[in-house]
């Protein structure tokens, strides 16, 4: 977690602190890391007449109580005061915040996960979920309920990703580092599938059964030493009790593996073997995201480029 140098806090509206900026606040302190507050206004939806008369000065006034909030906030701050500073933007939520991170070098985006009530059987809003998707640096977005500390932090890997557009290494160290840092235990999950299993058992493609176990163990084999070879350089083995090699569909694997253990965080990457130009998160990270009551922490590719100018 030594890496993050430069981190904005997105308050998103919040009036006051939540677990997200304690962790932000104790995270820029540990690291020696400057840390920017910042908060969006969006345009002000009034009848012509009315923000021809007032808008400039309500724009003010709202930008002002902001910034007082924001400024409220950082106030919190026990490390060098000089490295922590806050802003009030305008315009729409999440491209403000992303171009913010292009123009300012931020390597992290923290946040409170914020949905609307009526949405309340998910974690993530609006502009939570357009972050995750094309924010171009990790985006750690914290349950509002989370502890100080977490107590079970779940790594999801996907090695047979080719090499250019993996984030297996930065899930791995991330969760390994911030383990540690947290005192939690760290588990790791890589879920895989027999392709075309189904028309192989069922349909006119049928197999005898003991060529279905034989592809079977072929392709269990293959993701495990992948696997392995991953885990070889963070001290770990495809055998150890933490690391779950799981059969079946990735999303569900997850979320289940997550519910289970329970995990306070999920970190994993959000970009996944698409290879489709414009393809902006992996159809695995956007059900897990979707699904999930846990933390995440999601990081893309190095090669990724947001769509946001």
């Amino acid at each position: 977690m030594k890496r993050f140098k430069n981190i904005l806090y997105f308050a998103d509206g919040e009036t006051a602190p939540s677990p997200a900026l304690h962790r932000a606040l104790r995270l820029a302190e540990t690291n020696g890391a400057r840390l920017t507050l910042i908060d969006v206004l969006e345009p002000l939806d009034l009848p012509n007449d009315i923000a021809e008369r007032l808008g400039r000065d309500l724009r003010e006034m709202l930008s002002d109580q902001r910034q007082q909030t924001l400024d409220a906030l950082a106030a919190m701050y026990t490390g060098d005061d000089t490295l922590v500073y806050t802003k009030v933007l305008f315009g729409i939520p999440f491209v403000e915040v992303i171009r913010a991170v292009k123009i300012g070098g931020y390597d992290l985006v923290i946040k409170s996960a914020r949905c609307p009530a009526d949405l309340s059987e998910r974690l993530f809003g609006s502009n939570d979920m357009h972050l995750l998707r094309k924010c171009p640096c990790p985006v750690w977005i914290d349950r509002p309920n989370a502890a100080p500390h977490y107590t079970h932090i779940l790594a999801a890997v996907d090695p047979m990703t080719p090499d250019q557009e993996s984030c297996d290494d930065q899930v791995m160290a991330l969760a390994s580092s911030l383990s540690g840092r947290e005192s939690a235990s760290l588990s790791v999950v890589h879920a895989w599938e027999l392709d075309g299993e189904s028309m192989l058992r069922h349909g006119r493609l049928r197999l005898p059964e003991i060529e279905v176990q034989q592809l079977l163990q072929g392709a269990e084999g293959r993701h495990r030493e992948k696997l392995a070879t991953l885990l070889s350089r963070y001290g770990l083995t495809s055998g150890d009790p933490a690391v779950h090699l799981v059969k079946g569909e990735a999303a569900p694997s997850i979320r289940q593996l997550a519910e289970r253990l329970p995990a306070d965080l999920i970190v994993m990457g959000t970009v996944g073997r698409s290879g489709i130009p414009g393809f902006f998160i992996g159809n695995t990270a956007e059900e897990v995201l979707q699904t999930t009551q846990a933390s995440v922490l999601a990081v893309k590719p190095r090669n990724f480029v947001s769509p946001v100018t």
